[in-house]
């Protein structure tokens, strides 16, 4: 080409090179942010819902002494604000004096069991008196009820036969928090979930003293329990 021609055509050339667009680079892929980067840490969810707690077992609570004029109503308040239900083992002296009370116990899905009439020591009795403790307080129940619970867990073969002879069912318990001692609302709470399994029968107190421990026990141990996949049963009494 003669230099002519060049000395023409390069200053055209080079207007066209400044007006083209600058060509896009070759695209590549964006690398993806290696796990527990901050770009995933940004988009991963705040938290992850907990799924339900695995089921532990059943348990089942039991009440002894009363019913109590004071504290029944309240522990009853407690069971009733859960949604759960008990067996209170009764003693008949006081089902005479606040049958109003167990007949509450009863509307709300309760059992009631026999604690005999007076709270002796069993073994200490002979069979015919063994037999009228049962009986009367029986009576003042007005009927008869499926399960016995010697007082002081006092028993032996001879007591056993006796209650299986009347078609009873001797019902003692495996937990014992010594709620009677009123050692204080936590240690309760403590004893009964260091020592509770599936099957457990818990065993607590309405009657015989102040019981203002046991009913604020209870409030705490129900809501722990289920948290622990207990399920709270009811014992056919």
């Amino acid at each position: 080409m003669s230099s002519k021609i060049l000395h023409v055509l390069t200053p055209l050339l080079a207007a066209l090179a400044l007006a083209a667009p600058l060509a896009a680079p070759a695209s590549s892929p964006v690398p993806a942010s290696p796990p527990g980067s901050a770009a995933q840490v940004a988009t991963a969810p705040a938290e992850i819902a907990a799924g339900p707690v695995a089921y532990a077992g059943t348990v089942y609570f039991t009440f002894d002494d009363g019913p109590s004029y004071t504290y029944t109503p309240k522990v009853l308040a407690v069971l009733r604000k859960y949604g759960v239900k008990a067996v209170f083992f009764e003693v008949g002296q006081n089902v005479s004096w606040y049958p109003s009370i167990t007949r509450s116990l009863r509307y709300y899905g309760n059992k009631i069991g026999n604690h005999t009439w007076s709270h002796p020591d069993l073994t200490t009795l002979s069979t015919a008196s063994v037999t009228s403790q049962l009986n009367r307080m029986e009576s003042a129940l007005g009927y008869r009820p499926r399960c016995v619970r010697p007082p002081y867990g006092a028993t032996n073969s001879r007591i056993a036969t006796i209650i299986a002879n009347r078609g009873q069912r001797q019902i003692l318990w495996t937990v014992d928090p010594r709620d009677w001692s009123r050692p204080g609302t936590w240690t309760i709470v403590n004893r009964v979930l260091g020592n509770v399994r599936s099957g457990s029968r818990i065993l607590m107190h309405d009657g015989g003293g102040d019981r203002s421990q046991t009913v604020a026990a209870l409030d705490i141990l129900i809501p722990k329990l289920r948290a622990r996949g207990y399920v709270i049963g009811l014992m056919a009494c």
